[in-house]
């Protein structure tokens, strides 16, 4: 996966293994106010301040709304920005690429592929091997076994 694979899929997205719907009242019930705005609303924590930014621990980061797991342990990196990085996810298929030209400018947004929670954006300034960075939002993320 590089560049001009996310610039490819945002515009013919992979289909998923499988689709989670629910309505916002539905989410409301399962989410925290501030998770609710940043997966449903397409919100963003404050840089430094989310739960797995300084993380290490081994594992798989999932959707914090619908489980599915998107990012491996082994792939997250220092990326000095403040949010988690990552520099490719699990499977091509459970992220969702959208360009995004909010604030004046023109990026990538990722989202779960199953559930649409918005997780952050993609850029093409990661390291070696894919050069790409996934900077997400911890509180889109949770880390399981």
């Amino acid at each position: 996966m590089n560049w001009n694979d996310v610039l490819k899929y945002a515009k013919n997205n992979p289909a998923p293994d499988r689709r989670v719907e629910r309505s916002d009242e539905e989410w409301k019930k399962l989410l925290t106010p501030e998770e609710f705005h940043i997966t449903r609303k397409k919100g963003t924590e404050r840089p430094f301040t989310g739960e797995y930014c300084e993380a290490h621990e081994p594992g798989l980061y999932a959707c914090r709304c619908c489980g599915t797991p998107l990012f491996d342990s082994g792939q997250k990196f220092e990326s000095g920005t403040g949010w988690p990085s990552f520099t490719e996810s699990v499977k091509d298929n459970v992220i969702k690429y959208e360009k995004d030209t909010s604030f004046g400018m023109t990026r990538v947004e990722v989202m779960c592929n199953v559930c649409d929670c918005h997780l952050g954006h993609v850029f093409p300034d990661g390291p070696p091997p894919s050069g790409l960075r996934f900077c997400i939002n911890s509180a889109s993320i949770k880390l399981i076994g």
